[in-house]
């Protein structure tokens, strides 16, 4: 499997929706409550700053994506934030990996200082070693931070890495 990280296209969005929606409706990782439709997808993604998918290069398949964004506004605006979320069938094959790193070559492109994660949930131990493993430095943590589709509430860290 040879996977490439491109930006997005309109042909992408039933995925992009599909996988983006796996990840809010498993109430476990991404803030969102509400599912994406076509309509919302597709405004969605457009608003980004930069959106982009990881895909088969012989099979076209998607297996993942990516936005990035500003974190603020103004004086804070060098800073952007970023989620992601791959397939569950192609989770541990190092895609996560191929767009964090990419994510992370984009906000340097696109003129930000400072990729900031402002709630990753703490029990998300696989994503968590993989920004430390790639240069992320943990800020803190926010007890409580994040309520779980279950109701009760997890932890959430932050984490920040120069571009």
């Amino acid at each position: 499997m040879d996977i490439k990280i491109r930006a997005y296209d309109e042909q992408d969005l039933p995925e992009m929706i599909n996988l983006w929606n796996e990840i809010v409706d498993e109430g476990i990782a991404f803030p969102q409550e509400e599912l994406l439709t076509k309509e919302s997808g597709k405004q969605f993604f457009a608003s980004q700053t930069y959106s982009a998918v990881a895909t088969d290069t012989k099979t076209g398949t998607l297996y993942g994506l990516y936005i990035l964004h500003p974190n603020n506004v103004g004086r804070c605006g060098h800073i952007c934030n970023a989620s992601y979320t791959v397939s569950a069938q192609k989770q541990g094959l190092h895609i996560g990996e191929k767009l964090v790193s990419d994510s992370l070559e984009q906000g340097k492109r696109l003129g930000f200082d400072i990729l900031q994660f402002n709630a990753v949930v703490a029990s998300n131990t696989h994503a968590r070693h993989l920004y430390e493993r790639l240069g992320f430095i943990q800020l803190g943590t926010i007890p409580r931070g994040f309520r779980m589709k279950d109701g009760h509430y997890e932890d959430i860290c932050l984490y920040y890495h120069e571009l």
